[in-house]
């Protein structure tokens, strides 16, 4: 068995003495792991950094079998985000969020949005208004996709600025007035008007979107809370603004 695909690098663990294990998210394979001998090394550290972009070829005797990778590099830009605490958690948070995926399942949108919250991850700014979209598209890749194209009440597709927390479908502003203290915010850049730069107060109530529907869905019933690197990136990349 053998591929070629690119990667962005998730993770690595030693194995032995000079391996390590590589975990990618790639384009066309999914989420997917494999042995770089040498990936311990000197010469390999700069390239297996979480956020790494990279050309992987997968080989291996039998599809279930780990395999082995050869990697090269192709934009090594995780040394650039070393110094910025934002894209270091978002990195982090990113890499858990991939990690929710089957491992091998294709999910090439993705990979598509997760390559292009990496690579403006130098902008806190656009980078947290990456990463809440790439949460809510992570619930439709699980299954727990929200409806904010049509009002839930009415039917209409203008104005829309609730969530029922219920449905998780859209209200419009007319219809959720009356409720307007039980439902979820539902801020333009994740409705229908992504154009310009969110404010402070609708990242943060995109994050409390999302994050009310992860918990739900998610965390939850894993017995488990919301990431700490995602509480660690919310602050330092809105926090601060």
């Amino acid at each position: 068995m053998e591929w070629t695909d690119i990667g962005i690098v998730l993770g690595a663990r030693r194995h032995g003495e000079t391996s390590a294990v590589v975990e990618l998210m790639t384009r066309e394979h999914g989420r997917h792991l494999g042995l770089v001998r040498g990936g311990s090394g000197s010469r390999y550290k700069p390239v297996l950094q979480p956020g790494n972009l990279v050309n992987a070829t997968w080989r291996a005797r039998l599809d279930e079998h780990l395999g082995y990778y050869l990697i090269e590099g192709l934009d090594l830009r995780a040394a650039s985000y070393l110094s910025r605490a934002h894209a270091l958690y978002g990195l982090n948070h990113l890499a858990a969020l991939c990690r929710l995926l089957p491992e091998r399942d294709p999910h090439q949108p993705v990979f598509e949005l997760l390559e292009l919250t990496i690579a403006q991850l130098g902008e806190p700014a656009h980078a947290a208004a990456l990463t809440a979209r790439f949460e809510l598209h992570l619930l439709a890749e699980l299954g727990f996709g929200l409806d904010l194209e049509v009002c839930a009440a009415t039917g209409t597709t203008a104005d829309l600025v609730y969530v029922s927390p219920k449905s998780g479908r859209a209200v419009s502003r007319a219809a959720g007035e009356p409720w307007r203290d039980k439902l979820l915010a539902l801020p333009a850049f994740l409705g229908g008007d992504a154009a310009g730069t969110p404010s402070t107060e609708e990242l943060r109530a995109g994050f409390a979107l999302t994050g009310f529907f992860l918990a739900r869905h998610v965390y939850e019933p894993r017995g488990e809370p919301l990431p700490e690197a995602r509480h660690h990136f919310i602050a330092a990349a809105v926090g601060s603004r």
